[in-house]
């Protein structure tokens, strides 16, 4: 026996073809049921009319239902999805602020026949610096985390100096001076 939670899956086009056939059938078997599918389609022609002067009256006494309609686990899922993508735009957002940068340390020391740079980023471990031609400049490029670095640079081999370009320093045990660099937002 069809019902009015039947019709309304009809009417929602949510029925598969085997049901919209038995529903076709009992439509000309049964002609209360007829009666209030004609009556419930005419009650959605006036809602879906773009002005309602007065909503209509629904009194169904309508049965336990046996199945969700189709639309409920497709904005289940639709939920899910939104839910994901912005949960991996935010990780990956994450991810992008809180993992190393490159930076570029430069020194311009034209009388120097070598130069090398270590820091709290190296291990304190020396790391030779490329000369840019007869220039005088003295690059490196590291990736650096988000925090605060300390180094300095070295020179011939023994010579330490702090970065001339950076104001912040420290003295360190050994009688020597460290830069002290800030990188991202952690000052």
């Amino acid at each position: 026996m069809m019902d009015e939670y039947t019709i309304s899956m009809f009417i929602d086009d949510e029925l598969d073809l085997d049901e919209k056939i038995e529903f076709v059938e009992n439509i000309h078997e049964d002609a209360a049921f007829k009666n209030e599918a004609i009556k419930l389609l005419k009650q959605e022609k006036e809602l879906s009319q773009d002005l309602v002067e007065q909503i209509p009256a629904v009194s169904l006494d309508l049965p336990a239902r046996r199945r969700p309609p189709v639309s409920i686990p497709f904005t289940i899922a639709t939920a899910a999805l939104a839910v994901t993508v912005v949960l991996l735009t935010f990780v990956l957002l994450v991810q992008q602020q809180t993992g190393p940068s490159p930076y570029r340390f430069v020194l311009y020391q034209p009388d120097a026949g070598r130069a090398e740079i270590a820091g709290s980023f190296t291990g304190w471990q020396r790391l030779p610096m490329n000369e840019l031609g007869t220039t005088g400049y003295w690059e490196i490029q590291l990736d650096l985390s988000k925090g605060e670095h300390r180094y300095s640079y070295i020179l011939e081999g023994d010579k330490r100096i702090a970065d001339p370009t950076v104001l912040t320093r420290e003295f360190d045990d050994f009688g020597g001076e460290n830069s002290i660099l800030y990188v991202g937002n952690s000052i």
